[in-house]
């Protein structure tokens, strides 16, 4: 009679299978701008390095898009030499386990009349179009009775909005990117998960 030795299950690996190239998430003394990629068990909010000055990253959280368009986003391809664990490592990066996620609500941001935003409406006004921000608030357990919010803006790169420009509306694109968001999350957060479109 011949033994075998029982494998343990083999490790599947994780895959790869979206990156959203820019989101930012506010904070009171300077917003944080984020590449969020996606895997079949995590997201990982990687910190992208200051490019802009704390009040320009304010008014792109209101205006929905990012002024600068000299930036080029990134792909998953930049980060294909680099680890999940490595990213997870990192102190400035935030990870979120899929599994953990509770909710997950998209909402259109309503503008608030303020002074100071004259040119804002001046410019709405003359493209005949409102700019409609969209945000995401992600909930997540961190333990059995600990729970975290993570509030994210979908602000893209100028590059990314630009081109569409000649053939779209701002709200168009806004909305679109933030519904390819919200698709790439429904795929891959647990069935209990709680999604407010």
């Amino acid at each position: 009679m011949i033994s075998q030795v029982r494998q343990g299950p083999e490790r599947v690996p994780e895959r790869r299978l979206a990156l959203v190239h820019r989101v930012i998430v506010p904070d009171k003394e300077y917003p944080k701008e984020y590449a969020i990629l996606v895997t079949d068990r995590r997201s990982v909010f990687i910190r992208q390095r200051k490019t802009r000055r704390s009040f320009v990253l304010r008014y792109e959280m209101r205006i929905g898009t990012a002024l600068v368009t000299d930036v080029i986003p990134k792909t998953l391809d930049d980060f294909e030499q680099t680890s999940v664990e490595s990213l997870m490592a990192d102190d400035s990066n935030l990870t979120v386990p899929h599994e953990a996620v509770v909710s997950l609500a998209m909402r259109a941001e309503e503008h608030e009349r303020r002074r100071h935003d004259f040119f804002l409406w001046l410019v709405m006004r003359r493209q005949g179009e409102v700019f409609q921000v969209y945000d995401f608030e992600m909930k997540y357990r961190l333990g059995p009775h600990q729970d975290a919010t993570v509030k994210f803006y979908m602000v893209p790169l100028g590059v990314y909005f630009k081109p569409r420009r000649q053939t779209q509306s701002r709200e168009t694109i806004l909305r679109e990117y933030a519904a390819d968001a919200l698709e790439i999350f429904q795929k891959v957060l647990p069935p209990d998960c709680i999604f407010v479109a």
